[in-house]
Order: structure tokens, then sequence, then C-alpha cells
């Protein structure tokens, strides 16, 4: 498989805290990539870095064999890096559908003009935002809910509501924040199974998680951040033994 993403000696400080410390990762086209570690270990500040919500302060980013620029989010994402939030950022007084569809029109050509209008190229291009919105709703599970405010569904719901809007940006690379935060064991089930559909269907997956026995039967690897740094990366069996990790994180239980 060739590389996809890589980044070399990745850092980022605030004010005198190291956050995140030459982090070098490479990721794999379709792997299932996991990134885990104690709580303020930098693996959201790592997402947050790479999507551009945080600038860097020293490293580079390499995504699909380019340079990749980390300026702005909707430059991300137009690269084709898409991402879900650790605290779920939907919009609550808008349907589900709309919500897929503000995630498809960072992919849209006709611009504000053609939106003001509406000539013929934006009436187009809106029934195939909406039809493909209608598709990723079905694909994550939840088409019924299409025309329900975000706010009013289940938990489990918005979660997947999230991936759908994200997909809509037709990521290369999604990267999920703990996306099993507040699921029972059964929807917790039902997300591997996603996870494993959207690697199937071409998109590779870093996976910010906590849920160790959910990371360590559905990643390909995994690498482990504790103060900032990178201790430890390799298969799950790997790092699951690794004495680093056991010590900063796993314990030996």
């Amino acid at each position: 498989m060739s590389t996809l993403l890589e980044t070399r000696n990745l850092s980022k400080r605030f004010g005198g805290v190291l956050a995140l410390k030459d982090v070098s990762l490479t990721i794999l086209q379709g792997e299932i990539y996991g990134l885990i570690g104690p709580n303020g270990a930098g693996k959201t500040t790592f997402f947050n870095v790479l999507t551009g919500l945080y600038p860097k302060d020293g490293g580079e980013v390499f995504f699909d064999d380019q340079p990749l620029r980390l300026t702005h989010p909707h430059e991300v994402a137009l690269a084709g890096i898409a991402r879900t939030f650790q605290n779920i950022r939907l919009f609550g007084q808008m349907t589900a559908m709309e919500n897929v569809m503000v995630g498809r029109h960072a992919r849209t050509q006709a611009g504000i003009m053609g939106a003001i209008l509406r000539h013929r190229l934006q009436r187009a291009e809106e029934a195939a935002i909406r039809a493909r919105a209608q598709e990723l709703l079905e694909f994550v599970g939840i088409a019924a809910q299409a025309n329900r405010l975000a706010h009013h569904l289940s938990y489990g719901d918005q979660r997947r509501l999230e991936i759908a809007r994200a997909l809509a940006t037709d990521p290369k690379l999604l990267a999920l924040d703990e996306p099993a935060a507040g699921m029972n064991e059964s929807e917790t089930r039902a997300l591997a199974d996603l996870i494993q559909q959207l690697r199937a269907g071409g998109v590779t997956v870093l996976l910010i998680e906590h849920d160790v026995k959910l990371v360590m039967g559905l990643c390909d690897r995994v690498a482990v951040l504790d103060y900032g740094g990178k201790i430890a990366e390799g298969a799950p069996t790997e790092v699951r033994h690794n004495p680093a990790v056991i010590e900063a994180y796993l314990g030996t239980a």
C-alpha cells in the first residue's frame, strides 16, 4: 500500500507547554490507523493541527505525495481530509439532510451568484447535492431521520450524522475523534461495522478512541502518544505488549 499521510516532527506549543513533540507517523492508503494515549497526551491537538484549526509550530505534513498547507480548515478539507469532533458539532436547528448538504457544498461549483440567480447549473447542482446527501444518510443508516432536526436525533444517530456530513466532502482520509464516546456496546459494534464499510469503500480512517477494545480489534496499526510525544507504533498486538505503553496507558490489568 502507498503512503497517504506522513507527518515529520510535527510540533505544537501552547505557552510553555509542548503539546506535540516531534510527532512523526505514516498512514497508508486503505488503513484503519488508531491514535491512543492518556488524557492530555496530545491526540486531539494532533487532529486540530492536521485539520488547520491550530497552526503548527514545527514539522512538515505530506498528503497524497504533496506538502499539505495547514493554513485554513477548508483548504485541508478540499485537499481530501475530513474530520468529526469529540464534542459533536452539528447544526441543531437544521435537519439531518440539511447538515449533510452543508458538508457537500464544499465540493460545489455554482458559487454565490449561482445561488442568488438560481440558474440551470445551480438548480442541477442542488439536486445532485440532495441526492448525494440521501445516499450518505442511507450509508450510515439514518435515512429515515433525514427530515428530523439534528438536535432531536439520538446520541448515536448524531454521531452517524456527523460522519455522513464529513463524508459529503469526498475525503480520502477521515479523522474520527472519539466516535464511540457515550455509545453502548451494541452502538459501538455498529460503529465498528460502519468504519469497516468506510475502508471497503476506499476511505482511509484515522481514529482517536479511548475504547481500547475497539481500537485493538479494528485498527491495522496503532500509535500511542504520551505527554505530546509518540512512545510506540505498530500492530495492535505489538503495542498492547509494549512496556512503555503498559506503564503510560494500558496498565497491567
